[in-house]
């Protein structure tokens, strides 16, 4: 990397250039907070709330009328500190430029979060003060930890009754693992909100009570009760710091003095390298604590230089690894992490710039399509607003129009810089059901809004049915599918009907087994031969499908094998319990014979394929159902219906817990069993029992319903052990 990494035309250097996401459990205020960012930054005059569906980055339809986010959505602004204690001496007074990601907490929309992370260089874990830890905050603290994003934590919803930081940061210690550091503590809580303490900086953050738009606020001395909390959270702080900062447990040992900027420099470098969690605590839709939780972001999360340098490969040489340094001086290098169908400028291309700069009129080269593509124009994102660039710099995020053959996660790179960055990896769908259009005319607009919609969501897949013609659409649950239905009537005028929701079964081999199929016909003239032998064996959970050569001495000609290995991959489509894809099987390829005028691809293809069934057949298959977990929150009088009813619904509970005078109920349910239940839990509980759940396995789906599912898809072929 060049000694300074930032082109002189770029507005703010690298430096002070922050990418965030904002991502939470459902409800737990990422929106809310997000739009206070905005209105204390000055990118809008009004705080929009998302109980009004006012919310700017909640800008969907669908989101405005639900109040909840369902895209992520991308905003960008500008910062300067509150606090002359600022990390940054050089840059006191000078405003820092935030890029802000608000994300889904629904479970549905877990791929937004998941691609949204992965081109992000920090985040900011948004907690409830009375719930803490939820499960889908449980998901997105394991998706950060996948893609190593240095995070920090704000503790919201302070003023609600029976919210309790203390309790919040004990629960991130006990359930994530995580090293979490209060640096800015509620001073009050419920109704007695008032501020924030520093601790670093052993000051009080008050509000004024007569500013509803919490814009006015003072920064005084600590009174004594105060001073005792933030003593006590500094010294809890300098000891974590002791074990994770190699400086500054050599200066305790030493018994030199350790000051304010060392804890805060040290700190900050403990955040980056993911060692401690930094903890704040207001509420956003109470106006309280957002600025100096912004001073935090500023403070401990990394620019683009502070993060190890983005690793790709080339093509086709996986285990080659190329460093794309941050810089502007360097080879243009990006990732396309999402694709939006606008009704104003057609296809938008998200992508986060690791190195160089691109131009409107450039030319930018696609490693997987090997093809070279022209900027059309480039568009800062302002959530649904666009806002044209010339000029797109290392550590930005933005869109570009006018680029066509492009998926989720391709690299869009300089012709001379032939690399691949690692696309973001995304579950798959859950459930399913059949679409069709309610009127013929209809028929050509839903497969278009169909496609369009399958290249903007990864973990929406379409297909057809062989058997029946129905286009079935699968997803991650059932408002992913309303939510693609109602955008389809909206975006594209299609009006569709839908079939019930189908689960997404899963079938698998309990034993070894072995395998032998022979294709022989001879009509007169050339015939067809294949005869290939194989074995199959259970592989482990999540490990998919593996394949090994083991045909020596030609038996099977080199240029027959690959057609048997696409035989292999294409007998796993579908079972023989129910005819379900299969997963999670080793096979090994040992034998057959050919003939040297009758054979060919296609007839080594469905050797394959009927050995691969044979193998089956004897290896015991059982069918595989998701089961989710799900947490149920209820006041304790309901608490033994609704156990009651989670074990007819064949659940497994698996803890019960008390959390500020509610009940906490975990358990284990099958997927099959929970549609309808938000409705069939009210009823339970006169409305005051909530719940959420999110994938947990596939597990073995009792004989019984087998039989069941057997049926319903005209007869099967059971093979059950």
């Amino acid at each position: 990397m060049s000694d300074n990494p930032n082109s002189p035309d770029r507005e703010f250097p690298l430096q002070r250039t922050r990418n965030i996401g904002i991502c939470a459990h459902i409800d737990a205020g990422k929106t809310t907070l997000t739009e206070r960012v905005l209105f204390y930054t000055g990118m809008i005059h009004r705080i929009g709330e998302v109980h009004d569906g006012q919310a700017t980055t909640d800008w969907m339809e669908q989101e405005r009328d639900r109040g909840i986010t369902i895209t992520s959505a991308a905003v960008s602004c500008s910062w300067k500190q509150i606090k002359s204690e600022g990390l940054y001496k050089a840059y006191e007074g000078v405003e820092q430029r935030v890029n802000i990601i608000d994300t889904p907490g629904h479970v549905d929309f877990t791929a937004e979060v998941e691609r949204s992370l992965r081109v992000l260089d920090g985040a900011v874990v948004v907690f409830c003060g009375v719930a803490g830890v939820q499960p889908q905050s449980e998901t997105v603290w394991r998706q950060a930890d996948k893609y190593g994003v240095p995070r920090m934590v704000f503790v919201n919803k302070m003023d609600r009754v029976g919210a309790d930081f203390a309790n919040v940061v004990e629960d991130i210690r006990e359930k994530l693992g995580a090293n979490a550091a209060p640096v800015l503590v509620p001073i009050g809580a419920e109704d007695h909100l008032s501020g924030q303490i520093d601790v670093i900086n052993k000051k009080a953050i008050v509000y004024s009570d007569d500013d509803a738009l919490g814009s006015t606020y003072e920064v005084r001395d600590l009174e004594e009760g105060e001073r005792e909390v933030a003593d006590a959270a500094y010294s809890a702080l300098v000891d974590q710091l002791v074990d994770a900062v190699d400086e500054i447990g050599t200066m305790f040992l030493e018994e030199q003095e350790i000051t304010s900027a060392d804890v805060k420099a040290a700190l900050r470098r403990a955040t980056i390298a993911n060692k401690i969690i930094p903890v704040a605590g207001g509420s956003a839709f109470k106006n309280k604590g957002v600025q100096a939780t912004l001073d935090a972001v500023v403070d401990y999360l990394p620019s683009p230089l502070d993060i190890p340098a983005a690793e790709g490969h080339e093509p086709g040489e996986e285990e080659r690894a190329v460093a794309v340094p941050t810089d502007d001086n360097a080879k243009f290098c990006s990732l396309a992490f999402k694709l939006w169908s606008d009704k104003f400028v057609g296809k938008l291309v998200f992508f986060r710039v690791y190195s160089g700069t691109v131009s409107k009129g450039d030319q930018v080269y696609n490693p997987r399509t090997r093809r070279k593509e022209r900027i059309g124009r480039l568009i800062q994102i302002q959530a649904d607003e666009h806002k044209d660039i010339e000029t797109c710099y290392a550590g930005d995020i933005a869109a570009v129009v006018g680029i066509k053959n492009i998926t989720t996660g391709d690299t869009l790179c300089d012709s001379t810089l032939d690399v691949m960055l690692e696309p973001p990896s995304f579950p798959e769908p859950v459930i399913s059901m059949s679409v069709e259009p309610r009127t013929t005319a209809d028929q050509e607009k839903m497969a278009t809004a169909l496609q369009r919609l399958g290249e903007e969501d990864p973990t929406f897949v379409v297909k057809t049915d062989e058997e029946t013609g129905q286009t079935i659409i699968s997803g991650m649950g059932e408002l992913h599918l309303e939510i693609i239905q109602d955008r389809m009537r909206l975006e594209f005028g299609v009006e569709t009907n839908s079939g019930k929701p189908q689960i997404a079964y899963r079938e698998t081999i309990t034993t070894s087994s072995g395998g032998e199929g022979l294709l022989k016909k001879q009509t007169g003239g050339k015939g067809q031969y294949g005869h290939v032998i194989l074995s199959v064996a259970p592989n482990e959970r999540g490990k998919g499908l593996t394949i090994e050569n083991k045909v020596v001495g030609g038996s099977i000609p080199k240029e027959f094998i690959n057609a048997c290995l696409s035989g292999i991959r294409e007998a796993m489509i579908s079972g023989v319990v129910a005819g379900y894809q299969v997963i999670d099987v080793h096979v090994d390829l040992l034998d057959g014979s050919s003939h040297d005028v009758d054979s060919n691809e296609q007839s080594f293809k469905m050797a394959a394929i009927f050995a691969m069934k044979d193998a089956f057949r004897k290896a015991g298959c059982k069918l595989l159902e998701p089961v989710m977990a799900v947490e149920c929150t209820t006041p304790d009088e309901f608490q033994g219906d609704i156990m009651g009813d989670l074990n007819r619904r064949r659940g497994h509970i698996d803890e019960i817990g008390a959390r500020n005078n509610v009940n906490i109920i975990k358990a284990k349910v099958p997927l099959a069993e929970m549609f309808g239940y938000s409705t069939d839990i009210r009823t339970l509980s006169s409305g005051r029992a909530s719940y959420s759940m999110e994938p947990s396995h596939f597990e073995t789906v009792p004989d019984k319903i087998v039989e069941e599912l057997v049926e319903q898809r005209g007869g099967g072929v059971p093979a059950l052990a």
